[in-house]
């Protein structure tokens, strides 16, 4: 039986001739981003289009993003939900989201957009306040680690039966399998990923793409 092959260098050169379908508009914010100190951050071109199809899979229409960086995920996002559609997006950095606001209005996109530069909690309860509770039909969560119990709760409230939460990260570099890295980060991943797995409001995948998301939907 063969192993899993690893997908780099040749093989990861046929994957993206094969599957990658990326605008030159996202390519450009993805390269931008790569020069920047921080481009670890940023989600890959693939795990963007996977995030794309699963918006048009279930039709979704209003959406929120919670950890928006340079906006890369944001205008793949955007850009599926359609003519009448609606983006939340949450950060902290008006230096990161600066960059992808270029490129969502070169998109054509910026009007989809609404960036509150805010914790993303108070963001999310607020959404909750305006009545927006049950009427979302997409929830990204790709911010600081340590609050991903608090982001999941909040986006089971504001997502409809039957919407979809993708949690990004949940593999962490494969830190997760390491029980003995006690790192905070580490451990709120590893229990958000236990919580989920018993977790009856949901059903529940895993895409091994990027950095490894969840994907979860609401029963």
């Amino acid at each position: 039986m063969k192993s899993w092959p690893r997908i780099d260098g040749a093989l990861a050169d046929y994957v993206d001739a094969n599957w990658l379908r990326e605008s030159p508009v996202k390519r450009r914010l993805r390269e931008e981003t790569a020069r920047m100190p921080r481009a670890g951050m940023q989600i890959s071109a693939h795990q963007g289009q996977q995030m794309a199809l699963l918006a048009r899979t279930i039709g979704a229409r209003r959406a929120v993003e919670v950890g928006t960086f340079t906006g890369y995920s944001a205008l793949c996002v955007a850009e599926a939900l359609g003519p009448d559609g609606k983006l939340w997006c949450c950060d902290v950095s008006e230096e990161w989201t600066s960059i992808g606001k270029r490129y969502w209005k070169e998109a054509g996109l910026d009007s989809r957009i609404e960036l509150t530069i805010a914790a993303a909690l108070a963001t999310l309860d607020g959404l909750v306040a305006k009545g927006v509770e049950g009427q979302l039909d997409l929830a990204v969560i790709d911010a600081d680690e340590e609050d991903y119990d608090a982001y999941y709760e909040r986006c089971l409230k504001l997502v409809r039966r039957g919407g979809l939460i993708l949690v990004d990260n949940v593999l962490w570099g494969g830190s997760v399998a390491n029980l003995a890295d006690k790192d905070a980060d580490t451990r709120a991943i590893r229990a958000l990923n236990a919580k989920l797995k018993a977790d009856e409001r949901v059903d529940l995948a895993l895409f091994a793409v990027g950095d490894g998301m969840t994907c979860a939907l609401k029963r």
